[in-house]
């Protein structure tokens, strides 16, 4: 394919956005089993002063897992700006943030954080990839992508503030 190849001569891109956003479920249902059979309740209690346990381990994750899919459905069948956006939103919060906050904890307590592994190998390069089938498929523009990352960052923040350490900042 040339550069002076019309829009209407290039082949069709054969995993939208539409397709490919369910493979964020999917990861986020590989990640669930590592952090519990690793032990991530406790983990959390241990290095991080966090409240968990394992009701609440199981009780977050399935309502984020019920939030995530309905939001997958609604992106998904829907073609608007928006369902793509706060989509993408929540998947980063669930997905990319997390994979970040596993390393950031695993550099700080100098110990495996659990959920680690499925972080780096599947959250990471997946949720990356949906924002990038977001813009090509022209759902979002970089901006959006940006903004939606930006949001999904204060959700993240705000599960660990509230969820985890019950609106208190433990080492201050």
């Amino acid at each position: 394919m040339t550069p002076a190849m019309s829009a209407a001569a290039r082949p069709p891109v054969l995993m939208t956005f539409e397709r490919f956003l369910w493979a964020l479920p999917l990861a986020y249902a590989v990640h669930i089993p590592e952090e519990f059979f690793a032990g991530f309740a406790g983990w959390m209690s241990q290095h991080l002063r966090a409240d968990m346990d394992n009701a609440g381990f199981w009780l977050n994750n399935g309502l984020f897992m019920a939030i995530l899919l309905s939001l997958s459905l609604w992106a998904s069948r829907s073609r608007s700006s928006l369902s793509a956006f706060v989509f993408l939103s929540w998947a980063s919060g669930n997905l990319f943030w997390n994979f970040i906050f596993h390393v950031v904890t695993t550099v700080y307590a100098d110990s495996y954080s659990p959920g680690l592994v499925s972080a780096a190998l599947l959250y990471y390069p997946v949720e990356v990839w949906a924002a990038v089938l977001a813009i090509r498929s022209g759902r979002l523009r970089l901006g959006g992508v940006v903004g939606a990352h930006a949001i999904g960052a204060g959700l993240m923040l705000f599960v660990i503030w509230s969820g985890l350490w019950k609106f208190q900042l433990p080492f201050a």
